[in-house]
Order: structure tokens, then C-alpha cells, then sequence
């Protein structure tokens, strides 16, 4: 005979249960003898005959005779053994796999194999239960199996108290390992769904999900061909936040594979045209974009949960709405082409083909993490993994057992518990070391700093592997805590700065009052930065993001239309700081229109010439419209949809100026300073050289900045409703040159050298310029460049 393992039977015909010397016959549930009885050891015993399970159980006073359970002898796929406790997750060593999780609360736990056929058939291929005297150690159960695992995935049956004051343990669920996950160089990956926006069997939208199993003998590895981190300096970034689905799912974005990781590889060239050397990717850990599957009367058709939109509802409901990562270690297996094929191994190097391709172009790539809640909700949301592990160390709970939501999602993820924290940690580590990822913008990270001594972020900061790559945090959360500018940083976090978005949409759209608050934006925030020590790139500034207004849309409308939302517009942001220029919605007069396309690139033109670190939202390069809609988390379509039609359309127009922007700043070493510009550097003008306007009224901000390759640079927005004739600061043996006017029309707005008439051009402003005068439109901007007087008057 051999130690080995159970294996189930169907309970349509159970095997037969005898207690000697009775011999009774009856049912059995081993799930329910071990949590009813702590005391019973199991044994597994086989011959070439017959398989039985032999029970011996004790009761306080004495023993009870053996139990056997009898079963037709099959051929058995495993052999057992005791295992380890770390590392965490399914790994292959010692010519097996090893399992290992934490659950410090349960009382029993079971290992359950299921093949990829019998997943997408709600069906359990295989399970072991776990004796806790050979399989756990400390709170972590553990299993060592060697054996056949092709195909084969996994996840967990845990047993223990069911109280609302903080357990939700349920045996019957099959809950996904937290650290399904690459181990070494084999590849995992989290399963349900193969395909984008397929139900799961009987229209579930929430079919069982499992972890893969690495194969014990599988030696390949993805081919990184001598990838290295780029590591570009912060200062020198330029951030396009983008969504994997939505940038090439339109069917005009001519791509073999819309909407996946490959799609995006092919569009990887546009990026690198605008500018580009980063691109912020929202959320593509797994997620469940059926979680809110429903019909939309309003759309005529049905609402899917989108990873590219807003959890900032302001309708409170009882379910979590928006971001909802269901496994951290595993990318989004239905944003790549190949989706479940050889198991979703094929899925995960389509993302690192992503990246690996991406730094070909010098573009770094950053992730939208989301560690602030999970896809499990409050308590009336499902039981997927952690709240089936142990709800009460995973969460942040009341002393009833209540969630605490800060994250405006049902639940608040525990990140300060010492469990919690090493596995973000190890979660990040993963993603830099495995799939090279060069950093991450943590979403509603004011969270990770509640508790009363936050250590996570010391962690973090402190990590030989993590600190040295990017790290962005979004600085506030649903509760009210807001930190931009005070966020605990360790001299290495950057922030996405709110306020420079909010202060610079009041100014461009002509608010009084804020004159001396742009010019702060304009130097990299140093009211907010300087006196903690911290420079310039630690703001990420920004003027839109996925949640709220697109850039196109900020100058198209006054209130928000989310009716396709099916909310009656009663979700998303009602304060957005935006101006329609005169009418509400897309049909509008000439005028307006015109209007419209000059605030854009005065927006534009603000974002390349700030100090900091400038972060432009997908398609805001050709004004992307979502008609209004500040909160289209749920819109599958268009609506998110980049529209390459669109963008075809202003090739030569807006996106021709983004693009010589963009080109502008990387060239102007003054743009992308280390420190913050003194007045050895910058001087402020108002409509007079050196007499700033910093009054109540004033709507006019100008500056000069030295550039050790550009020489002076002359930067001035005139935000009044009318127009301004500014006279240029004196530079004796020089001559002012005009480079960039918002007020003009494709191609004069920027005067590159290769614009055919850009000889004429200059000549109009002759005039003007041997006087040292500049004419200035209303809501315009412009930049000019100090040229020697000994060089053609037109160069």
C-alpha cells in the first residue's frame, strides 16, 4: 500500500461508510466530519483492488472506531506530500507544484483541480482536503503534488464561522488564490472567460474563475530579447493615459487585433509621433467587465462595466461601482487576442510583447493599479477570493463588522495589516521583475495611508526593487482625505496634481481671481511641493483623465449629459470647471466653433510649458468627444472608442500642433528644470515688461524664461474677452520672433520651418515687432523665441 490522495466521488452514488463494529451504512461529507470534528485524522490508503479512506475519529472521552470509505480503484493523477508554506501561490519545485495560501481563521481547506473543460462547465476535476496537522503551518495551509498538471488549474475550498461581524467563510465556494501568479519562469495566469463581453455558462456573469498550475517541466520563457528598463528621468516624461480596449477597438483603427494588447502594438507608432515616452495604462489586472451587465434603455442596448472610467459615482448605491481588480498577479486575460488558448499562457506574453515593444520606441509603460478596494463589494457583494480566505484581515471593518468605504466602492482593502501589505508589495515586485513594467499610478492612494501608523508606503519607498521605479499616487480618497501636496513621499512620489487642474481650467475659461495660482501651475506647483523637500516632477499635471470631461468636451459644455449612463444623470461630477464658449453641445456657430479650437490649444500650450510632468488622456490629440458624458463608465462603444477616423480628419490641424508641442517642450531644456525657476531664470510680465498683474481682475499672466539651448522664451495668455496689444520685454542686439499663436488658423497657429508661408507670415507681424509689440486676440497664448539681430531678419 501507498499514502496518496481522495479522490471525489459523485454524490449520486456515494461510496458505501461503515463504523466497526456496527457496520452502519450512510451518507458522508468530509468537508463536514473535519469541521465538526477537529480531532479526526485522515489517511488515504490504496491497493491494486480497492481505494478506502480510513477515519480515525476521537470524541473528548474516547475513541471511535475506524470509519472506511470504499471506492472502485481508478487510476490516480497525483502524489502527496506535506509541502511548504512559502513561497505563496502554486510553484513548481522538487518535480511537483506547491500550493501554499493564507487563512488564518478557517478551520478546514480544501485544494480543487479543475481542468480548463470542466471550468467552463462549473465542474470540480479533482480535490484534496487538507489535514491541518501535515498541511498547515502557522495560519498557512500548504500541499506538495506531483503529477500530471497539463491544463489543469486550481482554487481553494475554505471552511469556517459565517458572522457578520467579520468571517464569510463558505465551503461550497470555490475561491481564486491571491497569488495566481508567474512563478520563476512559468507562466499563470487567472481564468474564467476567454472572450470579451461573453457570458459564462446559463448567462452567468459570474463564472467560476481559477489560477493556472505551472508545469513542473515546462522550461520556456518569453523571449526579451535584451529588454532593459529605460528609465527615463522623470522630469523628462510625457504620460498618455490610455485604456487597451478602447484605443484600437473602433473598427477604424484598421488593426488586425482591436481591442487587445496586440491591437495596441500596431498604434505604438502614433504614440511615439505625439511625443510620447510613457503610456499610463488603466487598469489590466483581472477584472470583471460583466460585473454590471444590464440592459441600458437608454443606449437601446447593454451596460458593461469599462475599466477605462470613473468609480467616482455620486449616487450611492449598495453595489461597488467602477475599478473592480478580481485577481492582482494576473493581467486581463480578455484584452489579449489569443484569450484562453494553452490556458491563457499565450495571453500573458501578448502582454509582455506589449511592453518589450514599447521600449523599442522608448516608451516607458506604468499601471493603473487599483489597491484600494476589490471586486468583492460590501456585504452584499460575491465571495471571489479574499473575503472567502479571510474577510476580517483583508478588509478595513467596523467593530460590528461593517466595511469601511473610503474607496466609494463597498469596501476599503485592509492595506496596512502586515499579510496585506506584503502581498501589494510582492504584487508590485511581480510586475516589475516578471513583465517589466517601469512603474505604477496607484488609484485613490490616500487610502494605503489610513491606520493609525501606516507602514505600507515606508515599505514601498523603502523596496530595493520598487524604489527605483515610478511611483504616482492618485493623492485622495472617497472618505474626504485629500492630500495633493502632502502625500508622504520619501523624496520619490510623484502626484497627480488636482489642483493644477482645476486652477488652470479657471483661468484659461477667464475666471477672475486666479492670475497668481496659474502662475504657481505654470512653475510646477512649489506652493505645494517646495517646503516638503520636493522638486518640480513631483506633479503630474493633467487637465483631463479618464474620469470627466475629455479636453474636447471641457470647452463644448457647461453640464454634464450622462443620460446614456441609464442614471437619469444623476452620476458623475456636477462641478467640472468647463466653458462651452458661448452654446451648449456640438452645433454651434462658426465662431464658436473656431473659439473652441483656440482654447484647446491654449490648454495644450499651458500643459507643454508648465513645469512638472505633463500627462495628456487618450484621444484629447485629436479632441475625442464623449458628448458631454463625464462618467461613461459603462459605455462598451463609440463613446470610449478611439476614433482614428477622427483623428485622420485633424492630422494636419490639432494633432499637428499636440505633436509640435510636444517636440517644443523635449527640445527647451528650461521645461523640464530639476528645481524650481528662480528669477535668475524666470521673470513675470504683464501687459508692461516686469509688472506682473497678480489683482483680483487680471487675466493676463506672461513670462520670459532662459534656455540654455533655446536662448529666452516669451510665454504670455491673454484670457480677457478682449483683445491686448503687450509690449515685449527689451532685449537690446535682439529681435522677438513669434513661434506659437493660438489665435491663428492650421498651420500659422504653430510656425514650424517646414510651413510653406511661414516667410509671409512673419512679415505681418513686422510691425509690431520693430516696435517690441505683440497683438494678442482674446483667449489666445503665445510663444516667441529671442533671435540675434545679426542673423536674416526671417530665419
Amino acid at each position: 500500500m501507498e499514502l496518496t490522495h481522495y479522490t471525489p466521488f459523485s454524490l449520486s452514488s456515494p461510496p458505501k461508510f461503515f463504523f466497526n463494529p456496527q457496520k452502519l451504512r450512510c451518507s458522508f461529507n468530509l468537508t463536514c466530519i473535519s469541521s465538526h470534528f477537529p480531532s479526526i485524522s485522515i489517511g488515504f490508503l490504496q491497493n491494486s483492488k480497492t481505494k478506502q479512506i480510513m477515519v480515525n475519529a476521537r470524541d473528548t472521552s474516547a475513541e471511535i472506531d475506524t470509519v472506511v470509505i470504499e471506492k472502485p480503484s481508478e487510476t490516480l493523477r497525483f502524489e502527496i506530500s506535506g509541502g511548504y508554506p512559502a513561497p505563496f501561490g502554486a510553484t513548481a519545485r522538487d518535480g511537483g507544484v506547491n500550493f501554499a495560501i493564507f487563512s488564518g481563521n478557517s478551520v478546514s481547506a480544501t485544494l480543487c483541480l479543475i481542468t480548463l473543460s470542466d471550468l467552463q462547465e462549473n465542474k470540480i476535476t479533482e480535490q484534496i482536503s487538507l489535514d491541518p496537522l501535515v498541511h498547515k503551518t502557522g495560519d498557512v495551509w500548504h500541499v506538495l503534488l506531483k503529477g500530471n498538471f497539463d491544463d489543469m488549474l486550481y482554487g481553494y475550498r475554505f471552511d469556517g464561522p459565517f458572522l457578520p461581524e467579520g468571517h464569510y467563510y463558505d465551503s461550497s465556494r470555490i475561491i481564486l488564490d491571491p497569488y495566481a501568479k508567474v512563478s520563476g519562469f512559468i507562466i499563470l495566469a487567472v481564468i474564467s472567460r476567454g472572450n470579451y463581453g461573453e457570458l459564462g455558462p446559463e448567462g452567468n456573469c459570474w463564472p467560476q474563475m481559477a489560477g493556472m498550475i505551472p508545469s513542473p517541466n515546462d522550461e520556456s520563457q518569453f523571449d526579451w530579447q535584451g529588454d532593459l528598463p529605460l528609465k527615463h528621468p522623470l522630469r523628462e516624461l510625457v504620460i498618455y493615459e490610455i485604456h487597451v480596449r478602447g484605443f484600437t477597438m473602433h473598427e477604424s483603427s484598421g488593426t488586425k487585433s482591436p481591442g487587445t494588447y496586440l491591437g495596441m502594438i500596431e498604434k505604438l507608432d502614433h504614440l511615439k509621433e505625439l511625443g510620447v515616452n510613457c503610456i499610463e495604462l488603466m487598469p489590466c489586472q483581472e477584472f470583471n467587465e460583466l460585473e454590471y451587465y444590464n440592459y441600458n434603455s437608454a443606449m437601446g442596448d447593454y451596460k458593461y462595466f469599462s475599466s477605462s472610467c470613473s468609480q467616482y459615482f455620486l449616487v450611492f448605491m449598495d453595489e461597488l461601482l467602477g475599478y473592480s481588480t478580481t485577481s492582482y498577479f494576473s493581467p486581463m486575460i480578455r484584452y489579449s487576442y489569443s484569450g484562453l488558448r494553452n490556458c491563457g499562457r499565450e495571453a500573458i506574453n501578448e502582454f509582455k510583447l506589449l511592453v518589450r515593444e514599447a521600449h523599442k520606441r522608448g516608451i516607458e509603460v506604468i499601471m493603473d493599479v487599483v489597491f484600494n478596494h476589490t471586486a468583492e463589494g460590501n456585504q452584499k457583494g460575491p465571495i471571489l477570493s479574499f473575503r472567502g480566505i479571510d474577510n476580517s484581515v483583508f478588509y478595513m471593518l467596523a467593530p460590528k463588522g461593517e466595511f469601511y468605504n473610503y474607496s466609494g466602492c463597498g469596501n476599503t482593502f485592509n492595506c496596512n495589516h502586515p499579510v496585506v501589505r506584503q502581498f501589494i508589495v510582492d504584487c508590485l515586485r511581480y510586475w516589475v521583475t516578471e513583465m517589466h513594467v517601469d512603474g505604477f499610478r496607484f488609484d485613490l492612494a490616500s487610502i494605503m495611508t489610513r491606520g493609525s501608523s501606516p507602514p505600507l508606503l515606508d515599505m514601498i519607498s523603502n523596496d530595493p526593487v520598487l524604489c527605483s521605479v515610478k511611483l504616482i499616487a492618485e493623492a485622495w480618497d472617497c472618505g474626504g482625505l485629500y492630500q495633493v501636496g502632502g502625500f508622504p513621499h520619501w523624496g520619490i512620489w510623484s502626484e497627480w496634481n488636482g489642483k493644477y487642474r482645476d486652477m488652470v481650467r479657471l483661468f484659461i475659461k477667464g475666471t477672475d481671481g486666479f492670475a497668481g495660482a496659474f502662475a504657481e501651475c505654470l512653475c510646477g506647483s512649489p506652493n505645494l511641493y517646495k517646503e516638503g523637500g520636493r522638486r518640480p516632477w513631483h506633479s503630474i499635471n493633467f487637465l483631463c483623465a479618464h474620469d470627466g470631461f475629455s479636453l474636447a468636451d471641457l470647452v463644448t459644455y457647461n453640464e454634464k449629459h450622462n443620460l446614456a449612463n441609464g442614471e437619469n444623470n444623476m452620476d458623475g461630477e456636477n462641478h467640472n470647471n468647463s466653458w462651452n464658449c458661448g452654446q451648449e453641445g456640438e452645433l454651434a456657430t462658426i465662431s464658436v466653433k473656431k473659439l473652441r479650437q483656440r482654447q484647446m490649444r491654449n490648454f495644450i500650450l499651458c500643459l507643454m510649458v508648465s513645469q512638472g510632468v505633463p500627462m495628456i488622456y487618450m484621444g484629447d490629440e485629436y479632441g475625442h468627444t464623449k458628448g458631454g458624458n463625464n462618467n461613461s463608465y459603462c459605455h462598451d462603444n463609440y463613446i470610449n472608442y478611439f476614433r482614428w477616423d477622427k483623428k485622420e480628419e485633424v492630422a494636419s490641424d490639432f494633432f499637428r500642433f499636440c505633436c509640435l508641442m510636444t517636440k517644443f517642450r523635449s527640445e527647451c531644456e528650461s521645461l523640464a528644470l530639476n528645481e524650481f525657476p528662480t528669477s535668475e531664470r524666470l521673470q513675470w510680465h504683464g501687459h508692461i515688461p516686469e509688472r506682473p498683474d497678480w489683482s483680483e481682475t487680471s487675466r493676463f499672466v506672461a513670462f520670459t524664461l532662459r534656455d540654455l539651448v533655446k536662448g529666452e522664451i516669451y510665454v504670455a495668455f491673454n484670457t480677457s474677452h478682449l483683445p491686448v496689444t503687450v509690449t515685449l520685454p527689451d532685449r537690446p542686439g535682439y529681435r522677438w520672433e513669434p513661434l506659437v499663436d493660438t489665435s491663428k488658423p492650421t498651420p500659422f497657429d504653430f510656425l514650424s520651418t517646414d510651413v510653406s508661408e511661414r516667410e509671409t507670415a512673419l512679415k505681418q507681424f513686422q510691425q509690431f515687432l520693430d516696435g517690441n509689440l505683440y497683438p494678442m486676440l482674446s483667449y489666445s497664448s503665445v510663444i516667441l523665441l529671442l533671435k540675434p539681430n545679426n542673423i536674416d531678419q526671417i530665419s
